[in-house]
């Protein structure tokens, strides 16, 4: 997650765009519901949500302009402004049901604290008066719902309030339950999304990884061309890395060394799957 947030532009491709930008979501005719194994209840994504926000800004009034190592370039006060910034153009997404510009206009960035907590109530307020399973845009074609950012914004908030921890060196745990979720979605949607098919990546790693951790395993296989997951601990596979839930969400989203993991086998292989998680999460 860079300034830029990871989803911004990034799948705008196939029948819903045009010119390059994703087109209005009509309500009226994609009431699908997809798979959800696994997922949080809604309200526990509050939960975390609001804790973790809370604890963002908190951290926050430690110092804002202490750097953030796991963002080069980033100052707490960056972090922040950034996920509010995330926050706002989501509440977008939900009332336009159409994609807002990114950034959001008219950010005043002179009081960070004071803007991610606004944005913070504006996010919160949103999600809590829409149904999780009524339609609306995302830029995840297969999941047009408001559920999709209960889940996403849950996920972004645990990650960078890890980031400004870091900053002041005071990091706490992600919840496990948030943090196995977690590894799902970075797994499936940002490592396997569409951005994986075709000629898109210069690892050209045709292996198989297995991801272990919090009593769930996934088997990720990977060519140069695309990468494919399934949830599965069956089959041999070139590396396994295994963990607990926090470690190893932290390590797919390249906040934590693998020191903490148990990493077996290939290491030009463990190496390149490293590199492709990098691509695919910038």
């Amino acid at each position: 997650m860079r300034p830029s947030p990871a989803e911004v532009g990034r799948w705008r491709t196939g029948a819903d765009t045009v010119g390059g930008q994703w087109q209005a979501v009509d309500m009226s005719t994609q009431t699908s519901q997809p798979p959800r194994a696994g997922w949080l209840r809604w309200d526990d994504y509050l939960r975390v949500l609001r804790l973790d926000a809370a604890r963002m800004a908190e951290v926050g009034r430690m110092g804002l302009e202490q750097p953030v190592p796991s963002c080069p370039g980033w100052t707490v006060a960056d972090a922040l402004t950034h996920t509010a910034a995330v926050y706002l153009h989501k509440v977008g997404c939900m009332r336009q049901g159409a994609e807002p510009l990114w950034p959001p206009g008219d950010l005043d960035d002179s009081l960070p604290l004071a803007l991610f907590d606004e944005a913070t109530r504006a996010l919160l307020d949103e999600l809590e008066s829409r149904d999780p399973y009524s339609v609306r845009f995302t830029w995840w074609r297969d999941d047009q719902t408001v559920g999709f950012w209960y889940r996403r914004m849950a996920l972004e908030t645990a990650v960078h309030r890890v980031d400004v921890e870091l900053a002041h060196g005071v990091v706490t745990p992600i919840d496990e339950e948030l943090a196995v979720d977690g590894i799902d979605e970075v797994l499936r949607i940002m490592l396997a999304g569409p951005c994986s098919d075709g000629d898109q990546s210069g690892e050209q790693a045709d292996d198989r990884v297995r991801i272990s951790g919090g009593g769930r395993s996934w088997t990720v296989s990977m060519t140069s061309r695309n990468v494919r997951v399934t949830e599965s601990d069956a089959g041999a596979v070139a590396v396994e890395v295994a963990g607990s839930p926090d470690d190893l969400y932290l390590w797919l989203w390249g906040r934590r060394s693998d020191e903490s993991l148990a990493v077996t086998g290939d290491a030009g292989v463990a190496s390149a799957f490293r590199r492709r998680l990098a691509e695919s999460t910038q």
